[in-house]
């Protein structure tokens, strides 16, 4: 098994981290948080061009994929970047209608997903309860218990959120009924799967930015006249995040090569954790300033207890892989 990227996939991977480096990210996640979607949306437009969002289904609904490992890999840089907007939820909503095939509204609804120009939402259950970005979403998709897809009429109410880029709100009731059966339970299994995987690529990314913001600091930063990176406490504690951030970052992909229950849960157990341990890094070493809202940092450091707990929280995954472990 390859745990490597091949070196067209580190070209994509660079691709978008290049794009995303020009792209004055942090301010079009404050505009997002605002409720102004127009930045956001304009960089959306800008990932789509490179056929990241193609690359949840495949060419019979114009997509390029299904390549989950492909997709992980943009997810690590959208993570990186602090991205915000539903990104998970609209692959996951792709994986989840071509998975229903034909027979289903696949056709209706994924040729806007898979070019870009459509952003959804989707709760399922094991997932959240709560919408992600239902106020600037095209389509928002809810898959009950019983097993039926509806599309629901509005946004839902809104609620409040650790990291005010993350816009919740609670799923509006009824709605359009799209199928119902065993199909759509097998189907949202599957994008709950992706849905994992994506957010713990997400996680993986956001630490290792977070990292590296840190590292840089204390290169910076000075007590007693000395860099406070050359102090042993300091050293031993990014090491610690470096360790954790590199132990996940295979669990990452063997989960994108397998897909299986039980090492999605664990790709997303390990590399939420410690993207949630790079974030409390983050605030001990930058003290007080990082606090401020006026810094980057802090677009980073609202967004790790959110994504460590979205679709999946550490307590749902280690169930998630014992269960597996049992079988």
């Amino acid at each position: 098994m390859r745990f490597l990227p091949t070196d067209e996939q580190s070209d994509f991977a660079r691709t978008l981290r290049s794009l995303l480096g020009a792209a004055a990210v942090p301010g079009t996640v404050r505009a997002w948080a605002a409720g102004d979607h127009a930045p956001g949306r304009a960089l959306w437009s800008r990932l789509a061009d490179t056929g990241l969002f193609a690359l949840a289904a495949g060419e019979a609904y114009e997509g390029l994929g299904p390549l989950p490992v492909e997709l992980a890999l943009g997810f690590v840089e959208l993570g990186r970047a602090g991205v915000a907007g539903p990104v998970v939820e609209t692959a996951a909503a792709s994986v989840l209608l071509a998975h229903l095939g034909d027979e289903g509204p696949a056709k209706r609804f994924l040729p806007g997903l898979l070019s870009g120009g459509d952003l959804a939402t989707l709760t399922l259950p094991g997932g959240s309860p709560y919408a992600l970005d239902a106020d600037a979403a095209a389509h928002r998709f809810t898959v009950s218990e019983g097993g039926e897809l509806r599309l629901a009429d509005g946004p839902g109410e809104p609620l409040a959120s650790l990291d005010p880029a993350r816009r919740l709100s609670a799923p509006a009731g009824g709605g359009e009924l799209l199928a119902a059966g065993p199909a759509v339970t097998a189907a949202a299994g599957e994008a709950l799967r992706w849905a994992r995987l994506l957010t713990a690529a997400q996680c993986l990314g956001l630490g290792e930015a977070l990292l590296a913001s840190t590292v840089e600091y204390a290169k910076r930063r000075s007590q007693f006249g000395t860099p406070i990176g050359g102090f042993q406490a300091v050293k031993h504690r990014l090491a610690d995040t470096l360790l954790a951030l590199e132990f996940a970052r295979p669990l990452l992909w063997a989960a994108a090569l397998s897909l299986a229950p039980g090492e999605v849960a664990a790709a997303k157990l390990t590399a939420g954790e410690a993207a949630y341990g790079a974030a409390l890094t983050a605030l001990q070493v930058h003290g007080a300033v990082g606090y401020t809202q006026e810094l980057d940092l802090s677009l980073w450091l609202r967004k790790a207890r959110p994504l460590r707990d979205a679709w999946g929280t550490p307590s749902a995954c280690r169930a998630e892989v014992l269960r597996a472990g049992a079988r």
